[in-house]
């Protein structure tokens, strides 16, 4: 009877738990599909799950951080979803490609075609391609805001600190990684082969066929010994049978 009673508060106690912390994971997030390297490009899907039972999300807007402006972005077309970009002149411009730009995109919409949009227990995926990603920061926040089919809106926010409990309405966060020193590298054995005249394939070609002339010298001393072994042979041979 006690043990039973243990089993049901345990149980009870668990589904309070599962209640309070489901959602936690159904946030708005973001992920980088590969890496997002400081100073590269890359492409990021903004995950949108649908936490309602009795309603579509029809619109999310997805906010750019205005104190890391990003010179390039671009949406991926999704079916069924409309897209609207909005640009902001920035008080400080940028410089692209040798090129100063003074406006950058601020806000990406995607407002579903037809009111169906994202249906209970679904998500989406919003793609973007950014760069050149800042060198100057660990990570871009990204506020969102996620409206439903009857008018409810939550605003995806808050922005998480080290050390602190996750926010109720937590904003997405994009980790950014150091620039890869294999990039580098890469692009200075380029550089090398161009100041030589030589390419890669060229080099590789110059070794296979330093490689061939060797194995055919060795391989020719070989049948050389051995020709000489044959003929000594022969003449020991000829000398047993005339005694």
């Amino acid at each position: 009877m006690k043990a039973s009673r243990i089993a049901a508060a345990a149980a009870v106690a668990g589904s309070a738990v599962l209640a309070l912390s489901a959602p936690a994971f159904a946030h708005v997030g973001v992920q980088p599909e590969g890496t997002a390297a400081k100073g590269g490009y890359a492409v990021v899907d903004f995950k949108v799950p649908n936490e309602r039972d009795n309603a579509s999300t029809t619109k999310i807007e997805v906010n750019l951080p205005a104190d890391h402006p990003i010179a390039s972005v671009m949406p991926q077309p999704i079916p069924g979803w409309k897209i609207d970009v909005t640009k902001s002149k920035l008080d400080k411009p940028l410089t692209m490609h040798g090129e100063k730009i003074d406006e950058a995109v601020t806000k990406v919409t995607w407002t579903a075609d037809g009111g169906k949009g994202i249906a209970p227990g679904y998500f989406q995926k919003f793609p973007l391609s950014l760069g050149a990603l800042p060198e100057d920061t660990d990570q871009l926040v990204f506020k969102a805001v996620q409206t439903y089919s009857n008018k409810e809106v939550v605003r995806w926010i808050e922005v998480p600190q080290k050390g602190q409990d996750e926010p109720e309405n937590p904003a997405p966060v994009l980790e950014l990684t150091a620039a890869s020193d294999d990039d580098h590298h890469g692009t200075t054995a380029a550089a090398d082969d161009d100041a030589d005249g030589k390419s890669g394939k060229t080099a590789a070609a110059e070794d296979s066929g330093s490689g061939s002339d060797t194995t055919a010298r060795v391989l020719g001393v070989i049948g050389i010994v051995v020709g000489v072994a044959g003929v000594a042979y022969g003449v020991l041979a000829g000398r047993r049978r005339t005694a």
